[in-house]
């Protein structure tokens, strides 16, 4: 490979909340066990180059005065979405920057809503949503993803025709490759969805941010791509954050077509005053959206299947009663652990505990709106992975 996906990176000393955390109450690390990082959404992984060469040509200059979004800007967001998803007709009038995209969601939610209303979400939900929406003073309704005979995680459009209809719900927040579950929805899927949507006079926010990590040749379809009702009432959000391990400087974007929606998000977004991009986070999405930037993707997106492939593997041979369903897109695993602990006569509290003991710092799955269960991220060298597997075999499962 051209880019380096196998060395450990010391990430101490950095103030991350990935190595200085842990996120299991009362759960401490044995002595002689190093930690593993397998929690908090970002990566083990160095970078794109081309990010730092961006981000340190401009700290050259020795000032840093007030400045706008350059021309730069956008045309790399637009040639990064005809590129990798297909995009057609973007321009640079449909792009927002948020500083985040939990941040955008909500901006649009307070468009469409006012406070007390409904809002549909499926469940398991990304515990941002819940945070987010809920701490602006929103009702979160739940339509439950049910798993078919092959164990993949299906939408339930009755579910979610039903909730639309008794709850009076004219937003959804739509999550598309689905975080934790990891499914990236076909087109037939989202489209499907969209007409549910469409008939119940309901505007969607399709969360996007994992639509360049796919594994095992998967394929990432845009929510506004499927049809001309989702293009004008679907609010797209977007990051290089999540792809490229640049959450610590922040800064995402939206895509609107609506042109009414459009500038009602923009006019909410400045209300706080502080969703301004940071200079050095322009120049670091101008860097990564670079040539080198796709290259870069496609080999890390090799050494996430590989990973995935090789944990759910490990699962099904070795701990007898954890469920999972193989990822299709994103780093993460969503673990199902209901059956282990009826057979071990145990809960889920002591079972993430034990894990942290020997190192493997993973993550509660409940807040994520489904019982016993552990999120694990996998976006680390293999031979980390394999040596957080190995600790579990042994000291845990």
């Amino acid at each position: 490979m051209k880019y380096d996906f196998t060395s450990i990176i010391d990430r101490s000393e950095t103030n991350q909340i990935a190595v200085e955390k842990i996120p299991i109450p009362n759960a401490k690390i044995k002595e002689g066990f190093s930690k593993i990082p397998m929690w908090v959404a970002d990566m083990n992984f160095a970078t794109v180059p081309t990010i730092q060469e961006e981000i340190i040509k401009r700290v050259q200059h020795p000032t840093f005065g007030y400045f706008e979004l350059s021309k730069d800007y956008y045309a790399s967001i637009i040639d990064w979405q005809t590129k990798r998803n297909k995009v057609e007709g973007l321009q640079a009038k449909n792009i927002s920057y948020q500083n985040g995209v939990l941040g955008g969601v909500v901006s649009v939610a307070n468009i469409l809503c006012s406070k007390g209303d409904n809002i549909l979400l499926h469940s398991p939900t990304y515990v941002g949503f819940t945070g987010a929406l809920e701490n602006n003073g929103y009702n979160l309704i739940h339509s439950p993803l049910v798993k078919d005979e092959n164990g993949i995680w299906r939408m339930d459009y009755e579910d979610m025709d039903r909730k639309l209809k008794k709850h009076h719900i004219h937003c959804a927040v739509f999550c598309s490759p689905h975080n934790p579950c990891g499914r990236v929805w076909e087109k037939w899927e989202i489209e499907k969805a969209m007409e549910v949507y469409e008939k119940n006079d309901c505007f969607v926010i399709s969360d996007e941010i994992w639509s360049d990590l796919l594994l095992n040749g998967n394929v990432h379809t845009p929510t506004q791509s499927v049809r001309p009702w989702a293009r004008e009432n679907v609010a797209a959000m977007y990051a290089p954050s999540k792809t490229f391990n640049l959450a610590g400087l922040q800064g995402s974007y939206s895509i609107v077509y609506n042109s009414w929606l459009q500038s009602r998000l923009i006019k909410e977004a400045s209300l706080s005053h502080y969703n301004s991009c940071n200079v050095l986070s322009m120049h670091a999405l101008i860097g990564a959206y670079k040539k080198e930037g796709h290259e870069w993707v496609e080999e890390l997106n090799q050494v996430l299947s590989e990973n995935i492939n090789y944990a759910c593997d490990f699962i099904q041979e070795h701990f007898d009663g954890v469920e999972v369903s193989k990822p299709e897109g994103t780093y993460m695993l969503y673990l199902d652990c209901t059956k282990w602990c009826e057979n071990h006569n145990t809960n889920i509290d002591t079972l993430q505990q034990k894990g942290v003991e020997v190192g493997v710092v993973w993550q509660d799955g409940r807040p994520f709106h489904h019982p016993c269960s552990i999120r694990m991220n996998l976006a680390l060298p293999t031979s980390v992975v394999k040596e957080a597997f190995d600790r579990l075999q042994k000291y845990v499962f």
